[in-house]
């Protein structure tokens, strides 16, 4: 793989206003790059489907996932709790074994703490989020402007995966690994695949992988990772994509190329500037092996958000169908 490459806060400011689409699709618009997913692209998109076979790319939403609520962070695994139960039936057996009774349960959950897609006003950059709002723009009751369920409908259409722990004869990418555009280049002509416009694309580094084999996760969330380096950017965004997740818990390397000033570069390039969604803790690893068992690595994806009215963020299980 190519070296990590170093940026100063005045590349990341250079390349962030080469790729900005403010305006492009309205100065009211609140769905991004997901404009590139028209109906045409959708119906395309339903073309890939051969062999039937359904990939849930969503982890447990459970008390055994990968955020223990580390300090400084209100993220913590989501909290099933049951309201009704078995228990309660046995308690009064005599009435209960007669007729329908029901079970009843609920769920505290962080919006971010599994599988989920980052909304665009998830992340502000110099006071500006895409489009231009300001912080006024989520107040204590949420989002009023790019608000994650703007995008309920422009969520499905074609998926592309990019394997790199395969590309490169590896179980997983090590910590801190960054992935340049060279890297994707090249595991795209390998894997026979190309990327155009619309696409939301997957990148499989393994680290959930290496991860999910250690106890509680090991650093897992919030810790270093390998990740898209910033000339990545540079290969996506020409080509229009839509949405980039990954299955690492913040899709870029960490620690970050950029300068401490702008710590997530990647980040403030797509989803402020590009208005490209990103998603993150995506179980990539069955999907994975079907793709390199038959050598086709682009699918019908659907990766709607919860409809969560002013949500930052949302969980969510994509499915993939070859």
């Amino acid at each position: 793989m190519s070296p990590r490459r170093e940026y100063s806060e005045a590349d990341v400011l250079a390349m962030a206003e080469r790729y900005r689409t403010w305006g492009k699709w309205g100065p009211g618009d609140e769905r991004g790059a997901t404009n590139y997913i028209t109906p045409d692209k959708v119906r395309a998109a339903a073309g890939l489907v051969r062999t039937g076979q359904v990939f849930a790319l969503g982890t447990p939403f459970d008390r055994a996932g990968p955020n223990r609520g580390r300090p400084g962070s209100s993220r913590i695994n989501p909290q099933h709790v049951m309201y009704k139960h078995g228990g309660d039936m046995l308690a009064d057996w005599e009435n209960a074994r007669h007729g329908m009774r029901s079970t009843d349960d609920g769920v505290y959950l962080p919006l971010q703490a599994a599988t989920q897609w980052d909304a665009f006003c998830h992340v502000f950059f110099d006071g500006r989020t895409y489009n231009g709002h300001g912080p006024e723009s989520v107040t204590s009751e949420g989002a009023a402007h790019n608000s994650i369920t703007e995008v309920r409908e422009t969520t499905t259409g074609r998926g592309v995966l990019l394997d790199f722990p395969r590309c490169y004869g590896v179980d997983w990418l090590e910590p801190e690994q960054a992935i340049q555009d060279d890297d994707i280049a090249a595991c795209a002509e390998r894997q026979g695949v190309e990327i155009g416009e619309g696409d939301i694309v997957l990148v499989r580094t393994g680290h959930m992988k290496r991860r999910r084999r250690e106890e509680f996760w090991g650093d897992y969330a919030a810790g270093p990772a390998p990740g898209l380096g910033l000339s990545a950017c540079d290969y996506l965004l020409p080509r229009h994509v839509a949405g980039v997740a990954s299955d690492t818990w913040g899709l870029e390397v960490v620690p970050c190329e950029s300068s401490p000033h702008v710590r997530f570069g990647v980040h403030v390039v797509l989803l402020v500037n590009a208005g490209v969604l990103i998603g993150e803790i995506w179980d990539l690893d069955a999907l994975a092996d079907a793709c390199a068992a038959d050598g086709v690595y682009e699918f019908f994806l659907s990766a709607p958000p919860l409809r969560i009215t002013g949500a930052v963020g949302s969980p969510l299980n994509p499915i993939a169908v070859k």
